[in-house]
């Protein structure tokens, strides 16, 4: 993936790879949605706007005219075109120039029996909306089953009807036709399957690892975070007679023995890295180097730099799934959140301080690193007026002095009160 300056006035043209219907937007609205969210959505439904009448190509637009449409800025079209590249549902391509000139290639969504069978997708919706939604939906795409077993087929063949005359055959297969095209999930191969092989071997058959499934089992290593022993274990557990390997059983045996390990508990996405939009490598100052600091790290990642590399908690992943997936914040803002809350209340991660400031930054409607360095600069600043601080210098987001040793370095800070949360929670509505 590579990270490229987009401005306003930068050229680009939509070119459709699929046959989009109405059951691509149920399917994007029910089951895509839920995990790449509303933004990258409703940009997807943008540039299927954007195609001409005969959904095959737009014209040429400027990106201004996208952020006129959707209303969003250039760094949320950006997010939300990376999340659907992800997804499967878009490539782009780049072209420099005096005026930058974008592709964009849509394409289908899966169906919804290819996305539930997809080990990745389908555990990724499940821990976006739960148990109990994640039934409905599933029911509302079940094909009804009818016992026909009392009725004959009686469904006329093609031979049965018509006779091939063939006079004069040439090339009758035609080129370029408009076809139902999809990506689907494009993870990076990590698992060596000679081990595989070695470990297996005299169990499994030669031709057990299809391409197709050599996709299956490093989608279920990425998924479950499974090295090549563990998955060898597996897959001796979910062989044939033949030893040939039955995918449904290892999805199952995988599902199985992660939710074992993690005591019933399925996956997530906090692991999940954002990198920074437009970084600029050369030359960057403190405060650049900082927002790097709090972009390139997941939450998790961030939060056991804190704990000097000890695991957080249960509870600690509980509270970022809340604030990735229920709030909706930006990982980066996550991190800046987490690190503020830490330094004013004497290196305590304080689950319901946390929840309030996240739900006032989410109404202030700040969405990057550099708005969140800016809020927590200006409610240290009012925070400090209620206690006096112990340390020798105080944090300033927004300072250019010093990049802050974000790792180590606390303030000394009684815990506040039930009184001084409520007063923080009111100096943040005067930011609105």
């Amino acid at each position: 993936m590579k990270n490229v300056s987009i401005l306003p006035v930068d050229s680009y043209v939509v070119i459709n790879k699929s046959i989009f219907n109405d059951s691509d937007r149920k399917v994007l609205t029910m089951l895509y949605q839920p995990i790449i969210g509303s933004i990258a959505t409703n940009l997807y439904f943008s540039l299927w706007a954007d195609l001409n009448k005969e959904e095959i190509m737009s014209r040429e637009y400027s990106h201004h005219h996208l952020m006129t449409n959707t209303k969003l800025s250039l760094d949320e079209i950006v997010n939300a075109r990376k999340k659907l590249e992800a997804l499967g549902l878009l490539r782009t391509y780049f072209k420099n120039g005096n005026i930058n000139n974008y592709v964009y290639e849509m394409y289908s969504p899966l169906g919804a029996g290819e996305f539930f069978s997809n080990p990745i997708l389908s555990v990724s919706l499940y821990s976006f909306i739960g148990e109990k939604e994640y039934k409905d939906v599933a029911d509302y795409f079940k094909m009804p089953k009818i016992n026909l077993n009392s009725f004959e087929n009686i469904s006329a063949k093609f031979s049965d009807l018509y006779n091939l005359d063939i006079k004069k055959m040439d090339d009758v297969t035609e080129k370029n036709i408009k076809s139902k095209d999809k990506i689907g999930l494009i993870i990076e191969d990590s698992i060596d399957f000679d081990f595989i092989i070695d470990s297996t071997k005299g169990l499994m058959n030669d031709k057990a690892l299809s391409n197709n499934m050599k996709k299956l089992i490093n989608n279920l290593c990425y998924l479950y975070n499974f090295d090549e022993l563990t998955i060898s274990n597996i897959i001796k557990n979910s062989l044939t007679d033949k030893g040939m390997i039955n995918d449904l059983e290892l999805k199952k045996n995988c599902k199985n023995y992660y939710t074992f390990e993690n005591k019933g508990k399925l996956p997530n996405l906090v692991y999940k890295k954002r990198e920074s939009l437009d970084k600029k490598i050369d030359t960057k100052d403190l405060k650049e180097k900082l927002i790097e600091c709090f972009e390139s790290k997941t939450p998790y990642e961030f939060l056991k730099s804190k704990y000097r590399g000890a695991k957080p908690t249960t509870k600690d992943v509980t509270m970022l799934e809340t604030l990735l997936t229920d709030q909706e914040l930006n990982p980066g803002v996550i991190n800046v959140l987490i690190d503020y809350v830490i330094r004013i209340n004497d290196s305590k991660l304080n689950k319901n301080l946390v929840q309030s400031i996240a739900s006032q930054w989410k109404m202030l409607g700040i969405e990057n690193v550099s708005q969140a360095m800016k809020q927590a600069g200006i409610e240290y600043k009012k925070h400090k007026q209620y206690k006096e601080v112990n340390s020798t210098k105080k944090i300033d987001y927004n300072s250019n002095t010093k990049l802050p040793h974000w790792y180590n370095k606390t303030i000394k800070k009684e815990e506040m009160t039930k009184e001084e949360k409520e007063e923080l929670n009111n100096m943040l509505k005067d930011f609105k």
